[in-house]
Parts: C-alpha cells; sequence; structure tokens
C-alpha cells in the first residue's frame, strides 16, 4: 500500500530507526552488559523515589516525633523497592561496566579514562610533564 509516495513499510523502518539496537549497527542494546542494565534501572528507580526517600528518612531519624509516627515511617519505607536504596547503586564504567577503577567525576574506568586523556578527549584533563 502507497500513500503520498511513502509505502507503510518504510515508514515503519523510519520509525524503528529511533528504537536503540535498530539501524545499521546490530546492538542489544546501549548498555555494555546486564549488570550495567541493572546499576541503570537502580539509578533510575533512586531518582524517581529519591524525594519521597528523604523524607520518610527524615521523619524516622526525628527524635522529637512520637514513636508511633516514627514506626508508621518505617513500614512506609519499608514499603519502597530494594532496588530503589542509594546503597544499592555500584559505580562502574558508562563504557566497560568495569566496577573496579572508576573515576567518579566521568564515571569512567581508570583504563578508559588514560586512553580518552592520551588523545584529549576529556576537558580539563592535562598529561603532567616534567622539566
Amino acid at each position: 500500500m502507497i500513500l503520498n509516495g511513502v509505502t507503510s513499510f518504510s515508514k515503519f523502518i523510519w520509525r524503528s530507526q529511533e528504537v536503540p539496537g535498530f539501524g545499521f549497527q546490530q546492538l542489544r542494546n546501549k548498555w555494555a552488559n546486564r549488570w550495567m542494565i541493572r546499576d541503570v534501572k537502580r539509578r533510575r528507580l533512586n531518582a524517581e523515589h529519591f524525594l519521597e526517600r528523604t523524607r520518610i528518612n527524615a521523619m524516622r531519624r526525628n527524635t522529637v516525633l512520637p514513636t508511633e509516627i516514627r514506626e508508621i515511617a518505617d513500614k512506609e519505607i519499608n514499603k519502597f523497592e530494594l532496588n530503589a536504596t542509594p546503597s544499592h547503586i555500584n559505580n562502574r564504567c558508562a563504557v566497560t561496566s568495569r566496577p573496579r577503577g572508576v573515576v567518579k567525576e566521568w564515571r569512567l574506568s581508570r583504563i578508559v579514562w588514560r586512553h580518552l586523556a592520551d588523545y584529549n578527549k576529556l576537558s580539563g584533563v592535562q598529561r603532567a610533564m616534567w622539566g
């Protein structure tokens, strides 16, 4: 079926290229591996529930409030998913998903950071020079 010179199949292809994983490169998703997908999910959940969790935690830790209100806040905080807690977030390299040796300011592992710094791809980084 042709509508105004464009087939419905080509419209589908045009729209599907906006979705990650479609296009010229064959990718499953835009993350390095399953651990990175899990970490991204945890970061997203943490960001969504951040204000509500901090409000409830402030009520839990406030010693001026009566114990009944603090116990209610305890029960409410336990209703959140465990993936929404900030302690479950791991620092991982955004490129390789490496869990160790991550430079926090750039969220890159030391290996990737060094490689990009060598080729002047990071702003604010300069090679050390002696003499």
